[in-house]
């Protein structure tokens, strides 16, 4: 390990002593981060160039796109960089702005579930009014309020961490700056730090997908109203994407943050991280866009002006 007495800065150990077993990590977040580049970017497109896709449902999925971009390349490079070179070290700047990234997002990301779930609401519940209640104003007012609070969250955790004495110890047993990771190398009592964090994760998390559960409560029993057969599973279709990208995400954030009991193990929790941070965005493009003949029909049509382009520029 290059010598780091004097460094100001962190020691990102990973799986240390584990050489092979972090390779074989590397290779798997590199996948999953390829697809998560690749599929997020073409939500991001093709919802900005499509007109058929200038809906309220695209408008979110859009700006979810843009968080799951933001929140692998914070993450992502650093480590790849770390486990495929010697120096493991990453400075104390560096290390500050990938905790508040990371907090930032995972928070915005909990509440823009929550806010998407109300749209499908609307949608299905309300379909004569939807577009006039789910209007571009309130959008933005919505997708602002979500980068608000992940922000004021962060703000309020962030400090507070980062400020914890450390006694000359700055190896962090992880991947990359993560929340837990940092408090367990502070040399004081951390109750305190431990306590408002597990109070923030329970607002954060729980307050949202208790909304997501009213909404989707409501949801059910419009869908179950529908006499037709066909137009429960056009109901059942516009949900059900969605349902399982929050299944996914909350699932493994409430087993790592908030699970009653114990708390996962350190190799676990890295683990658990990775799945959440760079698997979890990678997923969420394909579910949607497998499930969706929208977004298929509107590949179609770039592609076939794409090509109409070509021939009219060939002759």
């Amino acid at each position: 390990m290059v010598n780091d007495s004097h460094f100001g800065g962190f020691t990102l150990l990973g799986f240390q002593g584990q050489p092979q077993l972090e390779m074989i990590i590397s290779g798997v977040v590199f996948l999953f981060y390829t697809i998560a580049l690749m599929g997020n970017m073409a939500i991001v497109l093709l919802s900005f160039l499509d007109d058929h896709l200038q809906t309220p449902m695209y408008f979110f999925l859009r700006n979810l796109a843009i968080l799951d971009l933001c929140y692998t390349t914070n993450i992502v490079p650093q480590m790849l960089a770390n486990i495929w070179g010697k120096d493991k070290r990453i400075t104390f700047g560096g290390c500050v702005l990938q905790l508040f990234i990371d907090m930032v997002l995972c928070s915005v990301e909990c509440i823009l579930l929550a806010v998407m779930s109300y749209d499908r609401f609307n949608a299905v519940c309300k379909p004569l009014h939807y577009m006039t209640i789910m209007n571009p104003q309130l959008s933005r007012t919505l997708v602002a309020m979500t980068w608000g609070v992940g922000v004021t969250n962060c703000m309020i955790l962030s400090p507070y961490a980062m400020s914890l004495p450390r006694c000359g110890n700055h190896h962090l047993d992880h991947f990359f700056c993560e929340m837990s990771a940092m408090i367990k190398i502070a040399c004081v009592d951390t109750t305190a730090m431990e306590e408002t964090t597990f109070a923030m994760c329970l607002i954060i998390v729980l307050v949202p997908l208790l909304l997501i559960l009213v909404s989707y409560g409501f949801i059910a029993v419009a869908v179950l109203k529908i006499k037709s057969a066909a137009g429960r599973q056009k109901a059942f279709g516009t949900c059900s994407s969605h349902l399982i990208v929050v299944s996914i995400f909350y699932g493994t954030v409430i087993y790592m943050y908030i699970q009653p009991g114990n708390s996962p193990s350190q190799d676990e929790g890295k683990l658990l991280s990775i799945f959440y941070s760079i698997v979890t965005p990678s997923l969420n493009p394909l579910i949607y866009t497998l499930r969706n003949k929208e977004f298929k029909g509107a590949m179609k049509r770039l592609i076939g002006k794409e090509k109409r382009s070509l021939e009219t520029t060939g002759q």
